[in-house]
């Protein structure tokens, strides 16, 4: 035989030996991995270990099936944003909501679906803070408006969640206009019954003895409570507009601490005849805030109102404003009774109402003006709330963040 080839068919032989060798250290490295010790046949274990990855990727497959499904059976609308806020994947219920066939919202940007700069706002938010939600009309003002709930991914991007409230919008509609026309409706049968009662009142002044202490009793009483149901009338009216209407149009630079002054004034004969002194404590100078004067005029009286009615003969309430950051705190407290702790986190709800028997000398008032209150300072985004203990009285607090500096 040719030398040659018996040369090569050694070197064949070793190669092939070594190769086997390299494989089989490598099937004992895997089987060490494995848990399969010295001695042991590595094939039967990396064998083992191929059929478990196997089953993980089925069961990897049906989770995906499952979570497509899960998604695909929602009635809300999903999407799946890239970084760049391009859509990777979409629901059913999103492409009818976008007005899309199947598969036509892929690689579209927010912008692109949505035709609306607002998505694109609430997007880019969420994207930079990790949560944002706004609303959006679809093809023109008459479109379904729909609520866009925005969440970053931890694996990047983010999730849109669309809701339709178009419905839901609709009936606030008519809750608010039922309301406006019962409160007009309502209006001049009370003005009329107060003024003649207030004539009433008058009269029975003039006459002097010849009207009985009882009868002039009850003329007070229907005075009084003509009063009530008129503040019911107009502060549920009010509430319904700040609820169904748009956002505030911000556009005063508004002096907190001016602003709680001229409010305390315009509260202080209320507070004398109650036998209550008002105590002003402010920080000047305080920074301004962006808002609607009226309405923060509208929070300070509404909490000096309750504070004033709730303080004991002789007692004081306590107007505070500091600074606290970039924000404008401002506070009232008072030394009434207090509220309960179960009771203070529903203080800001609509005809909430605690306790009749906490306010001398007349009833407790509508219920709604601490949820006025409330809806006025959230649309100035800022945060009220309440720290009360029984017996040594309640503190309301409001915060409002500071304005930008001009230019």
């Amino acid at each position: 035989m040719d030398p040659w080839l018996i040369a090569i068919a050694v070197l064949a032989l070793i190669a092939t030996s070594l190769l086997a060798g390299r494989a089989r250290q490598s099937l004992r490295g895997v089987a060490r991995a494995a848990g399969v010790g010295p001695g042991v046949d590595p094939v039967p274990a990396v064998a083992e270990l191929r059929e478990r990855a196997h089953r993980l990727e089925l069961d990897l497959a049906a989770d995906r099936r499952d979570h497509d499904l899960l998604i695909e059976s929602l009635a809300q609308g999903v999407l799946v944003l890239d970084v760049q806020l391009r859509i990777v994947a979409a629901n059913a219920a999103a492409h009818g909501f976008l007005g899309r066939p199947p598969g036509g919202l892929i690689g579209e940007t927010v912008i692109g679906a949505f035709l609306d700069l607002r998505a694109e706002t609430v997007a880019q938010t969420a994207l930079a803070q990790g949560s944002a939600m706004g609303e959006v009309r679809i093809a023109d003002v008459d479109g379904p408006a729909l609520l866009v709930r925005a969440r970053r991914s931890p694996a990047g991007g983010l999730w849109l969640v669309l809701e339709d409230v178009s419905e839901l919008r609709r009936l606030q509609r008519i809750r608010a206009e039922f309301i406006d026309n019962l409160s007009h409706e309502l209006r001049t049968p009370l003005t009329t019954v107060s003024l003649l009662a207030e004539t009433l009142s008058r009269e029975a002044d003039a006459a002097g003895p010849a009207i009985p202490a009882r009868m002039r009793d009850r003329i007070g009483k229907i005075e009084i409570e003509t009063g009530h149901l008129i503040q019911m009338v107009n502060e549920l009216l009010d509430l319904t507009r700040i609820e169904s209407g748009g956002q505030l149009v911000l556009v005063d630079d508004v002096g907190v601490g001016r602003l709680a002054h001229a409010s305390m004034e315009r509260l202080r004969l209320f507070a004398e005849r109650q036998g209550v002194a008002l105590v002003a404590r402010i920080d000047e100078p305080v920074p301004a805030v962006r808002g609607d004067v009226d309405r923060l005029g509208q929070v300070f009286i509404n909490l000096l109102h309750n504070a004033v009615k709730f303080s004991p003969d002789g007692g004081d309430v306590t107007v505070t404003v500091r600074r606290d950051e970039d924000r404008v705190v401002a506070s009232v407290a008072d030394h009434g009774v207090g509220i309960p702790h179960a009771a203070q986190a529903r203080v800001f709800e609509r005809f909430y109402k605690v306790d009749r028997a906490r306010v001398r000398g007349e009833a407790g008032g509508t219920g709604l003006g601490l949820a006025i209150a409330r809806h006025i300072v959230e649309q100035h985004g800022g945060t009220i709330w309440v720290k009360s203990d029984e017996g040594a009285g309640s503190t309301f607090s409001f915060a409002l963040p500071i304005s930008a500096p001009a230019g």
